[in-house]
C-alpha cells in the first residue's frame, strides 16, 4: 500500500522550516508530510507542473505554497498557480495557498509566538496596534518583522522555532487561517483513504 502524504511545493526553504514545526502539532501520524523548496518562486512555477505529474504516490495530496509579493490581485495569482496544478492532469487538483503578502504576515498575526520563539520580551502587547490586527494588509511584513526585531529576525531559523509556538486556530492572518483549513481539508481525504487502496 502506498503511504498517504501531504506534499507541499514551497517557494523557500523559510516555509519548509516553518512548516516542519508546524504540521506535527496538526497532522494525523498516519499522514506523511513532505516539504520540497525551490529557489524562489519563478524556479516553483516552472518546476511545479512537471514534480506534480511525476509524482508516483496515488495517496498524495499536494499543496502549492507562495507569496503575493508584489502581484496586485491575489486572486489573479492563485487562479494561474491553479491552472498549472490542472495542467499537470493530477486528480485531485493540489490546492494553492497564497502567503499575503509574504510569510511573515503570518508571524505579524501572532507576536506572542514571535516573542516566544525569540525571546523578545513585549512584542505580544504590540498585537493591539492597528498595524497587527490585519497583517495580510502590509505592505513589506519582513520588513515590518525586522524592525520590531531590532533586525534579529533571521528568516530560515526564526522560521523554525516560531513555527513551534504559531496558534493554529488564530484569525488574524486570513492567509494562515486559509493555510491551515486547507491542511485539514486534505488531512480528512487522506485519513478516508481505504487501506486497501
Amino acid at each position: 500500500m502506498s503511504e498517504k502524504e501531504l506534499v507541499f511545493l514551497l517557494e523557500e526553504p523559510s516555509a519548509k522550516a516553518m512548516l516542519e514545526s508546524l504540521l506535527p502539532r496538526i497532522l494525523n501520524p498516519s499522514i506523511t508530510p513532505r516539504l520540497i523548496p525551490f529557489d524562489g518562486k519563478q524556479d516553483l512555477e516552472k518546476q511545479m507542473v512537471k514534480r506534480i505529474r511525476s509524482y508516483l504516490n496515488p495517496n498524495a495530496r499536494f499543496i502549492v505554497m507562495r507569496d503575493q509579493d508584489s502581484v496586485p490581485d491575489c486572486t489573479v495569482l492563485k487562479n494561474s498557480l491553479l491552472a498549472r496544478c490542472q495542467e499537470s492532469g493530477r486528480q485531485p487538483t493540489p490546492l494553492v495557498r497564497i502567503a499575503c503578502r509574504e510569510l511573515e504576515s503570518f508571524y505579524l498575526a501572532d507576536l506572542s509566538a514571535v516573542e516566544q520563539a525569540m525571546e523578545i520580551k513585549g512584542l505580544a502587547k504590540q498585537q493591539n496596534g492597528k498595524k497587527f490586527r490585519s497583517p495580510d494588509y502590509l505592505s513589506s511584513p519582513s520588513k515590518e518583522l525586522a524592525n520590531l526585531t531590532k533586525q534579529r529576525y533571521q528568516k530560515v531559523s526564526d522560521s523554525r522555532i516560531i513555527g513551534l509556538h504559531l496558534d493554529i486556530d488564530n484569525q488574524r492572518s486570513t492567509s494562515f487561517k486559509n493555510l491551515i483549513a486547507g491542511i485539514r481539508r486534505l488531512e480528512q481525504e487522506l485519513i478516508q483513504i481505504s487501506p486497501n487502496y
